[in-house]
């Protein structure tokens, strides 16, 4: 073989080593989401996915991630857990995504969680319930404060407040109904006693039932309301339709200010649980999340022409983290991404300050948890 020939044979041979490589390279960093677009949960999904859109091209024009492009997948769930299933399966072997960040719900992650531990697959869930994360399971994270830290943080309120005894009032959706068990776990510590326990369904057009129940048992002081989506503003405005005066508790389930506008006048003095991005405002100039805060609120609001809302924020907290995996990882390996997402530490979201361990897949303690009470139709911080 002439040297001339011999080179070019031998360029060939380097090239079908580089090309594969360099078509690797230029791969897609595939995320996938299942959201509840509609349905009772679709005020939180519809914030959830216009973040992750925003984001993902905001990074991609910023160049991307390990010097790849992000390629989101989306699929609307309904808020419907077998929805969930099915598409968390169409994720995994279909589209062959190299990370999942949400789930919406409780329920729907719960029904995703058994194909994503079988696949090996990184899973960010935006559901609140502690049954996602207790007991920890390997490959599954989540974003917002558990229900458990809802419980805790309106008792030790109540408990300022002098309340002892309080009607609790739970949706019958995976959320409600871990809640609902949380609720009954902690009270005693508080010194609350539950003396009426109602539930609702999440497309209830009408509580007023429970509600009248609970007013008429004798002790009451206050309401807690353990839903999330448009369920809580139903059973708020059947609250004022019934002329119920009493204290009225919500969670970081209704955190949005789509919850004030749908209840209208009857949220006046609701007070919930919520991460600190609904008051980013307000807050001192030296809390180490203001700047985040601020600055997620503003890139929202550039482009949707909308305010922001705890939901949305929990997107983008379950984006940046997996974004910061990637990049300690240095990989998209599965294995190596999930043991970064593990070892998170000191990660400022809207959340609060994440420090994950092998032994916490939600890195937060309740003080990032603030207390707001609803006054003149906005948003005020109690604590």
């Amino acid at each position: 073989m002439s040297g001339m020939r011999l080179l070019q044979y031998a360029g060939l041979i380097l090239a079908g080593f580089m090309f594969p490589a360099a078509a690797l390279a230029q791969a897609p960093i595939r995320i996938g989401t299942v959201l509840s677009l509609t349905g009772p949960g679709s005020f939180l999904g519809d914030p959830q996915l216009k973040t992750m859109q925003l984001y993902v091209d905001r990074i991609n024009a910023e160049g991307g991630v390990l010097g790849r492009k992000l390629e989101l997948t989306s699929y609307d769930d309904g808020t419907d857990a077998n929805k969930a299933n099915a598409f968390a399966k169409r994720l995994i072997e279909v589209d062959k995504v190299d990370v999942i960040v949400g789930g919406t719900t409780t329920g729907s992650t719960m029904a995703m969680i058994p194909l994503i531990e079988k696949a090996q697959t990184p899973f960010i869930s935006f559901g609140a319930a502690v049954v996602i994360i207790e007991p920890v399971k390997r490959w599954v994270f989540k974003t917002p404060h558990t229900d458990r830290m809802v419980a805790e943080r309106v008792f030790g309120d109540m408990k300022k407040r002098g309340i002892s005894k309080i009607g609790l009032l739970s949706e019958n959706s995976g959320f409600g109904q871990s809640g609902q068990k949380e609720s009954r776990a902690v009270a005693p510590k508080y010194g609350i006693e539950i003396v009426a326990d109602e539930m609702y369904g999440p497309k209830d057009a009408d509580v007023t039932a429970q509600l009248t129940k609970i007013r008429s048992t004798a002790g009451v002081q206050a309401i807690f309301v353990f839903g999330f989506g448009q369920g809580p503003t139903v059973v708020t405005k059947n609250i004022g339709q019934l002329g119920i005066t009493l204290p009225h508790y919500e969670t970081n389930g209704v955190a949005s200010d789509q919850y004030i506008k749908l209840s209208g006048k009857a949220a006046e003095g609701v007070r919930l649980t919520a991460p600190a991005l609904l008051v980013a405002n307000i807050l001192p100039n030296d809390d180490p999340q203001k700047p985040v805060l601020l600055a997620y609120a503003k890139a929202f609001r550039q482009r949707y022409s909308e305010d922001v809302s705890a939901f949305g924020g929990n997107a983008y907290d379950g984006l940046m983290m997996a974004v910061d995996a990637f990049k300690r990882a240095g990989t998209t390996d599965k294995a190596k991404v999930r043991d970064a997402i593990e070892q998170t530490r000191e990660f400022i979201d809207t959340a609060g300050v994440v420090n994950m361990s092998p032994t916490d897949h939600l890195g937060l303690d309740i003080s990032a948890f603030r207390l707001l009470e609803i006054h003149n139709g906005t948003w005020t911080l109690v604590q």
